[in-house]
């Protein structure tokens, strides 16, 4: 994947944008601004935008239908607005709301439309017949936004309320309402699957929630690494993560608990960690990164941009009051790639047994040396192994850096010349 480049900069609205969206095509898009303006601007150079008035107020969502042929617009003056996205600016005005609505959203199919308002209700409209149909009123502040689910079965929306609420589109059923403690989401919106929804939250957090068990990844623990490399969470869906601070990436999502995760903790030397969840189960793992590798397996799942592994812990456990705690740890973890309908079956990963120490001290007694110096000798040599494996991850880093590096250098010189062949043509043309 590239680095973004500009492609183009539009300018013709006179106050600050408030929405923007691309027509299927790519050759159009899309934007409300406070200034109660809808624009359409075309990809192609040659072609000029079109302002299209008709709201009395700003202009506070805009989104094209799936076939591209109609935009529709929400707006500060209490109306929607269906678009015909050309220069004769035809617009067909819904009423139905009694204060400033937020947000308007095409289902699937491009037949309905569901907009979302201050009057703390969500609309559902149809397009054609352009009627209102029914309301959905359970939200008791404001509503920032609604968006439909890909299968349009669904509907979520989000509110000053604190609430994040799943609503069965025939039922118009409210079946799970998700809660902020902190702030309350601006804005929130369905995976492509339809297996997640996420929200943008006001105390500066992104969360996203697995609509199938309707569980949250709250993170509830977490414990810094004594070297300051490495950070491990615990968290609501059931996994430990362990975070590469010096690289900024997720290194590993560690799977074994058969329900939240609810605390976690580095040894003081950084050689082991623990773990504790509601399954009554008490983890203890060790952590030393070369060696730690070897326990993984590589998820094979697009949707994250970084190297992810995923792990069927089979560590020692410390059994809770459940005498059947320590197989369910250990039974094989089926991973879905939500991008996808294959599963792929994992096959559980048990931690090797120490038998070299034992076969040292074995030997070492057949011989006459000390089991002691044995164990000693034994330890030294494994501490080597680590530091040698550790210092070709290192040189590995170093490689990739270098490589990032000459990419930026590239990237700058290429930007350099873009720049110079730009002031020669703006030279030319004066």
């Amino acid at each position: 994947m590239s680095d973004p480049t500009l492609e183009r900069h539009f300018k013709g609205h006179r106050d600050t944008v408030t929405s923007v969206d691309f027509s299927c095509s790519m050759k159009q898009i899309a934007t409300g601004s406070m200034d109660s303006c809808v624009m359409i601007w075309n990809m192609k150079p040659q072609m000029r935008a079109y302002r299209f008035d008709g709201h009395k107020d700003a202009v506070t969502s805009v989104q094209f239908s799936p076939s591209g042929h109609l935009v529709a617009s929400a707006s500060r003056d209490k109306t929607i607005r269906l678009w015909v996205p050309n220069r004769k600016a035809d617009s067909t005005v819904f009423r139905a709301h009694t204060a400033t609505v937020r947000s308007v959203n095409f289902s699937g199919d491009g037949q309905t439309l569901v907009t979302a308002s201050d009057d703390k209700t969500i609309k559902v409209w149809t397009v054609h017949r352009q009627k209102f149909l029914f309301s959905l009123n359970q939200h008791i502040n404001w509503i920032r936004c609604a968006k439909f689910s890909p299968d349009d079965r669904m509907i979520v929306s989000s509110s000053d309320d604190k609430t994040i609420k799943l609503w069965d589109k025939n039922s118009r059923e409210c079946i799970h309402s998700f809660y902020e403690h902190a702030g309350y989401a601006n804005h929130v919106d369905f995976h492509p699957s339809g297996t997640c929804i996420a929200a943008a939250s006001t105390d500066n957090s992104v969360k996203v929630w697995d609509i199938r068990s309707h569980k949250i990844g709250v993170v509830n623990s977490l414990s810094f690494h004594s070297a300051g490399n490495f950070l491990i969470t615990a968290s609501s869906d059931s996994t430990l993560k362990i975070l590469d601070l010096v690289e900024g990436k997720l290194l590993y999502t560690l799977h074994g608990h058969q329900g939240p995760v609810t605390s976690v903790a580095f040894s003081r030397t950084g050689e082991y960690f623990a773990s504790g969840g509601s399954d009554e189960q008490v983890m203890t793992l060790t952590f030393s990164l070369p060696s730690f590798l070897s326990f993984f397996y590589q998820t094979s799942d697009p949707s994250e941009d970084f190297n992810r592994h995923d792990f069927q812990t089979a560590a020692r456990s410390q059994g809770g009051s459940r005498g059947g705690s320590h197989k369910r740890a250990t039974q094989p973890h089926t991973y879905r790639n939500p991008n996808s309908s294959s599963t792929h079956q994992t096959q559980t990963q048990s931690i090797p047994q120490h038998s070299s120490h034992a076969q040292a001290q074995s030997r070492a007694s057949d011989g006459g040396v000390p089991p002691g110096l044995a164990s000693t000798l034994e330890h030294i040599i494994g501490q080597l192994d680590i530091l040698t494996q550790t210092v070709s991850i290192l040189e590995q880093r170093l490689t990739l850096t270098e490589d990032k590096l000459k990419e930026c250098l590239e990237n700058q010189m290429e930007i350099g010349l873009h720049l110079q062949r730009r002031e020669r043509g703006e030279q030319q043309e004066v």
